[in-house]
């Protein structure tokens, strides 16, 4: 049997295994509209740390921590990946608490900036969570259809749509609940896959000596004082964390986990456990480094594919590579497909003719599917979204502080959080680069540099929203928002 013939018959199996759990999982149980948008306060222990973990990663950690090492500055940048991952986890374990306190009986983010806010703030926060999370979503799915084709040179479109039908299945059956009872899964198959993979491709480059053949070559990869490395992680420190604070999927479990400690507890131990992770694959990336001399399109997003095709490993090894980028990319694809539908609950809740729950229900899952419809034609084209990844990250810069500061503070307004998000947008646009990474505005001094870009959207809006606040809290000129407003708010 050839390989490719082999990479199919393992990706239906391993799809298929992950959908029966999935509908499994929804036979047992009734799924009205709460359950399939947020499990409200069904997931403790084990489950909470799984899940969170699980769709935090995705076949992303394949590609991007590797390109991070290899062309971007070496364990710097790859710390920095490690840091932004890690980060805009942990950052739950502040933010989760707080809105589940101020708002016990919310679902989402935009629902919360809705009745915090108001509509400009609102309609803006939901143009940037879809945004984001499209792209995300669009990411993972060329990602898994690069794995097979890269391993096994399996058409992208083929893979693509092999994979979203196995998640549509489970998603749109069992909702957040069965999203939840896969991540478990998944995540069981990932950290020892992971694992496995990166000491069997160690030890077929002679263990310790593949880390000393790059520093032969070149030792400044393996410096933490590379400053190219340092300012590459600093950007995506920025950009991933304030990235994240959109992506629903995260909001969803703060609201699924059981209580405000185990929003604590599962959002901790996932970021201790994502950082080594992250660490591990992106030194992967390192080891195509010594093999660059022979093969110089090697350094990039692919050199963990790069190395596996240099060493020829056997087939078991490709087929552990596929099953673990298989977990990776259904843990959270599955996520963002139904964040993405319930982004749209409150939105359908006011505007249909019949806003019943059972009538929403219907709707959210067919927006389930039509969001994963549209992704499937751009990841069998196989383009690189790394260019609309930094626009939306850009965004999420600019917004993310206002967004938060509303958790805590009174005397923020809507009007103030809008205007000190258009001002961050613009701050950050000024130095942002072209798709060719040319600068957009030559004139700038500076530009084209993603870190002063995000720094300057984040630090921008961040200003914006300080001063004014301060200054109408002297000037007694903002009215003082009541949080019990929010308690009893729920889709209306």
């Amino acid at each position: 049997m050839s390989i490719g013939a082999i990479a199919l018959l393992v990706t239906l199996v391993t799809t298929a295994a992950f959908t029966l759990f999935g509908v499994l999982y929804a036979g047992r149980k009734s799924i009205d509209l709460e359950s399939y948008m947020v499990n409200r306060n069904q997931v403790g222990g084990w489950s909470a740390l799984a899940t969170v973990t699980a769709s935090a990663l995705g076949a992303w950690i394949l590609f991007s921590p590797q390109e991070a090492g290899s062309a971007f500055g070496g364990v710097s940048a790859i710390l920095g990946y490690c840091l932004g991952s890690a980060g805009a986890v942990a950052l739950f374990f502040v933010v989760g608490p707080r809105l589940r306190h101020l708002m016990p009986q919310g679902h989402s983010l935009n629902e919360y900036v809705k009745h915090r806010f108001g509509d400009p703030m609102y309609w803006l926060v939901e143009v940037v969570i879809v945004f984001y999370m499209f792209i995300y979503l669009t990411a993972e799915l060329t990602a898994i259809a690069k794995v097979l084709q890269l391993v096994a040179d399996v058409p992208l479109g083929v893979t693509a749509l092999v994979v979203i039908i196995a998640v549509f299945i489970y998603t749109t059956v069992g909702g957040l609940g069965a999203t939840i009872l896969t991540d478990v899964v998944q995540f069981v198959v990932i950290v020892p896959l992971l694992l496995l993979c990166a000491g069997t491709i160690v030890m077929a480059l002679g263990g310790a000596d593949a880390f000393r053949a790059v520093a032969a070559q070149q030792p400044e990869l393996l410096s933490l004082g590379n400053i190219g490395g340092l300012r590459f992680g600093a950007t995506l420190l920025i950009a991933i964390v304030a990235a994240e604070v959109f992506n629903q999927g995260n909001w969803q479990r703060v609201y699924a986990c059981r209580d405000s400690r185990t929003v604590r507890r599962a959002f901790l131990g996932s970021a201790v456990v994502i950082l080594p992770l992250i660490f591990i694959a992106g030194m992967l990336g390192l080891l195509a480094v010594p093999l660059a001399t022979t093969q110089p399109d090697i350094i990039g997003e692919t050199a963990l594919f790069g190395v596996l095709s240099q060493l020829a490993m056997p087939n078991w090894v490709l087929v552990t590579v596929i099953v673990l980028a298989l977990a990776l990319v259904m843990s959270s694809l599955d996520s963002l497909l139904n964040g993405l539908a319930s982004v749209f609950t409150l939105d359908l809740m006011r505007l249909l003719p019949d806003p019943s729950a059972t009538n929403v229900l219907k709707i959210s899952r067919i927006l389930t599917v039509l969001m994963g419809v549209p992704a499937i034609a751009i990841a069998s084209q196989g383009y690189s979204v790394l260019y609309l990844f930094f626009v939306a990250d850009l965004i999420c810069a600019a917004v993310v502080f206002p967004v938060l500061y509303g958790l805590y503070s009174r005397h923020l307004t809507g009007i103030n959080a809008f205007v000190s998000s258009l001002v961050g947008m613009v701050a950050g646009l000024l130095f942002f680069p072209k798709p060719d990474f040319s600068p957009l505005f030559a004139a700038v001094p500076g530009s084209a540099d993603l870190l002063h870009s995000f720094a300057a959207a984040l630090m921008a809006s961040t200003v914006v929203t300080l001063v004014w606040t301060a200054l109408a809290k002297q000037n007694k000129t903002a009215p003082i928002f009541n949080y019990d407003q929010l308690r009893a708010k729920t889709y209306s």
